[in-house]
């Protein structure tokens, strides 16, 4: 017995070295890939000390407040970033150069920063949250429609955003919690303590969703009378646990590029292309908060006061989990009261045969479910030999359905929405579908562009990954629909 213990004892050394042998090789290999990747430039390491965060909660008490700081946190950008940038014709795709076709200082407004669409008369109030390494543009179309329908509208810039990369590597979910609270205070002595609703986009949803619980609890701030989600991140990759522990190693000596997942050239006027480890790692903080508390509050029956809400889906969305958005929200919410629009993939155009991942038995799952206890209206093809699409809707607790024809059908070689589409429409100057007449602005829409691979500065997901949505006026039609019923 002795001579098969130290045997066990050996054979239990031998592994133990080799798994930490492996661990170390691949550790290793990891950091030197993280080292000879792309380079750090200024707006990767400098950083503006003019952002909002909840130290400054106490000097910035008001949206008005929150804009001055805005100003002086555009003194510093130009200061810091645009003064010590290059300039000239080999520098027109970068962002940060003056005068170049990527500078979103040369749009008036600048839509990088927190805007305000007053209404003489307002119906009601509506506050648009953005999504991580995003800016106000994201939903400016949407704002700018809801504003044209005497909504007093505010497209808050999150604190991080608009300005450098480099604000995500320090900003929590806390503050930009905060500068929501504010906003949302402003939109009630605009409006009249009229009912305020928030729209919230990726990161903006479980935001709006954060707000919503808070208001619950009766701490006196303005409860949101509906709330509308758009491609809402409810549930994302695991893999973004471990973004804490690897933002901690990017604090010892040479190791600084361990605060980015990804290190690109900056060309987008309106979004970081370069993300960082701890924008990861607030996003799986505030999303798993939330369903933890939503999870909480169905659990004790405590979300009846819930706010109606409505979101809307891509079949498909390499970013968020659809099943999360139904699993970790709309399961728990009050029956009868909220909705989910699903985009589904161009299925007179692709064979289920060729894809990675058929989102067929979720919609079919969806559809035949009599016991959900919301609505679903699923935008699909009329039939699989049609582009043209219908609204196939069934209410909660139902499996009956209804078609709408859209009259509208996917354009020709599109194959699904994306995570980044839904709230941009086909004529947007910046995403959509044909680059505007007579615009000095980079266009990063559609572009049906075949040739050798390494010919162009960005990737190819440029290319494939569709950036508007062909069914925007849906979106947007549907989303005027419930703030209205809300509001009233």
């Amino acid at each position: 017995m002795r001579q098969v213990g130290r045997i066990l004892l050996r054979l239990t050394l031998y592994l133990t070295v080799a798994v930490l042998g492996f661990v170390l090789g691949v550790s290793a290999l990891y950091i030197y890939r993280v080292r000879i990747g792309s380079p750090l430039q200024i707006w990767h390491t400098e950083s503006l000390s003019a952002e909002f965060s909840l130290d400054k909660e106490e000097a910035i008490q008001t949206f008005d407040d929150y804009r001055h700081l805005e100003e002086q946190l555009l003194a510093q950008l130009d200061e810091r970033i645009y003064a010590r940038t290059q300039t000239g014709p080999e520098f027109t795709l970068a962002r940060y150069s003056t005068g170049s076709a990527a500078d979103p200082r040369r749009q008036k407004p600048n839509w990088n920063l927190s805007f305000e669409l007053p209404a003489a008369s307002p119906a009601g109030g509506v506050l648009l949250l953005h999504g991580m390494s995003d800016s106000p543009y994201s939903l400016r179309a949407l704002g700018e429609f809801l504003n044209r329908n005497n909504y007093w509208v505010v497209g808050l810039r999150l604190p991080g955003h608009g300005t450098l990369p480099s604000g995500l590597k320090s900003v929590t979910w806390e503050d930009m919690a905060a500068a929501s609270k504010l906003c949302m205070a402003h939109l009630a002595i605009k409006t009249g303590n009229k009912a305020i609703h928030i729209v919230g986009y990726s990161t903006g949803a479980p935001l709006a969703i954060e707000y919503a619980l808070g208001a619950m609890q009766g701490t006196g701030r303005p409860k949101p009378a509906s709330l509308v989600l758009i491609s809402p991140a409810i549930g994302i990759s695991p893999a973004a646990a471990l973004a804490r522990w690897k933002g901690a190693l990017a604090k010892l000596p040479g190791l600084e590029k361990f605060a980015w997942t990804s290190i690109q050239p900056e060309f987008d006027p309106y979004k970081y292309n370069s993300f960082t480890t701890n924008a990861g790692d607030q996003v799986h903080r505030l999303t798993s908060t939330v369903a933890r508390r939503i999870a909480a509050k169905a659990a004790s029956g405590s979300l009846s006061d819930f706010p109606p809400t409505l979101a809307f889906l891509s079949t498909v969305d390499a970013t968020v989990s659809v099943d999360a958005v139904i699993d970790n929200l709309l399961k728990h919410l009050p029956p009868h009261l909220n909705e989910l629009v699903l985009f589904d993939i161009n299925r007179s155009s692709v064979k289920s045969s060729v894809l990675v991942s058929n989102p067929g038995p979720l919609t079919t799952r969806l559809m035949d479910d009599g016991g959900l206890p919301f609505s679903v209206t699923l935008i699909t093809n009329q039939n699989p030999e049609s582009a043209m699409v219908v609204a196939r809707r069934k209410e909660s607790l139902t499996r009956e359905t209804l078609s709408v024809p859209l009259n509208v059908g996917w354009p020709t070689g599109t194959l699904s929405l994306s995570h980044i589409a839904l709230p941009f429409p086909p004529d947007d100057p910046l995403y959509g579908r044909h680059p505007p007449a007579n615009s000095n602005m980079i266009f990063l829409g559609t572009m049906a562009i075949q040739g050798e691979r390494g010919l162009l500065r960005f990737s190819s997901d440029w290319l494939v990954r569709l950036r508007h949505n062909p069914f925007y006026d849906f979106l947007e039609s549907r989303t005027l629909e419930w703030v209205s019923g809300a509001g009233g």
